[in-house]
């Protein structure tokens, strides 16, 4: 039993710590929320520079995306993990001594920056530590993280609403930040990277650390696959093998987005306004019911995703999605005033996302590709997801002025039966599968 114990513990401890860029990726996204209500007065904001502080994250999202994967594969996991850090350090900083605009748009630029190099290098490391029997709880600890980081930004929000202390929402990030910079100077880098960069013996003693008995014995058969030149490992991106693990990676991460989830957690206050919850105060606080609602299903998901597999939460939730949208667009096209009914399908919407392509996603992209380019066709599927979120934030509010709540709902209801057909199709199951035997089914197929 201590052995087990054992077994079960390092691996879940370097995860957590890993994890906490997760909960930093979901705190920055959704801490504007409140700190904008007062920006706005505080700096003298107009309109537009309002739109461009919000935005802005995203834009550094993206670009962190498109570096994600160069510097995880050149680097090191680890490394990219201490550079994500790094930059939500200072960008927290910017933020909380900001005193114009400029130092609060290059604030939001930094964190987003650190956001996009989060949400390739923390999946993908634990993905690279986990066992392969645990590797779906393990990497979805990433989104309870996200999930965790959004609630407590919105609790965060609400206790300082009432004295308007916008930098104290900003400062609170200092608080995860600081836990996870200490503990990265315990975590060791992954078997994975170390292989494919000619240290055998450092990754042999980190496979000891970690107890895997499998990886270890297959530890030369895989140096040998990663003899290729690092130009040709690229290149084997657009073989006929990969290339369709690829697309299906771009096209997780897409519909990850372009069903509205980020609608959602963005403009949930506005939503619930629009659905007769006039006064701030309420509004906010179903906004809090509705974050608690995503980390109580992703807890679900944890428990779930390595005894069901990937595509029943997968096929499960994006129906689910469709019908809880079907309501929600319902309740606005039949009324003025959507009221509770509004609410239950919004929960009912964020519950099924929390089980299915809230963790799932992340974690197809970070299991189906080969070595060499893991973090590479890691960082390109999460630039589009990052594209589409900017895309579906940008659209979002124009949508419902041009063709109404409830329409707008509705097409996101159809895009999530496209998803749906999509998985059926596409996505193959990798419950229970190592790496090596996920590169066999490819080139099988």
């Amino acid at each position: 039993m201590v052995f087990q114990s054992k077994l079960v513990r390092f691996p879940l401890v370097i995860s957590l710590i890993a994890s906490l860029g997760g909960f930093l990726f979901g705190y920055n996204t959704s801490v504007i929320a409140g700190a904008m209500l007062f920006l706005e007065n505080d700096l003298g904001l107009t309109i537009f520079q309002e739109e461009l502080v919000v935005s802005t994250l995203l834009i550094g999202a993206l670009v962190g995306a498109l570096c994600s994967g160069f510097l995880a594969d050149s680097f090191g996991r680890k490394k990219t993990l201490f550079a994500t850090a790094l930059l939500f350090f200072i960008g927290t900083f910017c933020l909380t001594t900001a005193v114009d605009f400029d130092e609060l748009l290059l604030g939001r630029f930094l964190s987003g920056f650190g956001i996009g190099l989060a949400s390739v290098a923390v999946p993908l490391y634990i993905a690279e530590m986990a066992p392969c029997e645990k590797r779906g709880v393990y990497v979805s600890l990433n989104q309870l993280m996200i999930t965790l980081g959004v609630l407590v930004a919105y609790v965060v929000c609400y206790l300082y609403a009432e004295r308007q202390e916008w930098r104290e929402m900003f400062g609170f990030g200092f608080i995860p930040l600081l836990i996870q910079f200490i503990g990265l100077f315990f975590i060791p880098e992954t078997p994975a990277w170390l292989i494919s960069h000619k240290h055998p013996e450092e990754a042999e003693k980190v496979l000891h650390r970690l107890h895997d008995v499998h990886q270890s014995e297959n530890l030369v058969e895989m140096e040998k696959k990663e003899d290729a030149p690092k130009d040709q490992r690229w290149r084997a991106l657009f073989e006929p093998s990969i290339r369709k693990a690829f697309l299906i990676g771009v096209g997780m991460s897409v519909f990850q987005q372009i069903t509205g989830i980020n609608a959602v957690i963005y403009y949930a206050p506005r939503i619930f306004q629009l659905a007769g919850y006039q006064e701030a105060q309420a509004a906010t606080f179903v906004t809090m019911l509705l974050g608690a609602v995503n980390v109580g299903m992703t807890l679900v998901a944890l428990w779930l995703i390595d005894r069901l597999g990937r595509r029943p939460l997968l096929i499960t939730g994006l129906i689910g999605m469709s019908l809880s949208l079907a309501l929600l667009g319902y309740s606005f096209s039949s009324s003025q005033q959507a009221g509770i009914v509004a609410v239950i399908a919004l929960m009912s919407y964020i519950a099924f996302f929390a089980i299915s392509l809230g963790p799932v996603a992340w974690l197809i992209i970070s299991e189906i590709y080969p070595l060499g380019i893991r973090g590479r066709a890691m960082g390109a599927a999460t630039f589009a997801n990052w594209a589409c979120n900017y895309f579906v934030s940008l659209t979002f509010l124009s949508l419902v002025t041009w063709i109404g709540a409830g329409s707008t709902f509705w097409l996101y209801m159809l895009i999530s039966l496209i998803g749906l057909w999509f998985v059926w199709k596409m996505v193959p199951e990798t419950k229970g599968k190592t790496f090596e035997q996920i590169q066999y089914f490819w080139k099988k197929s």
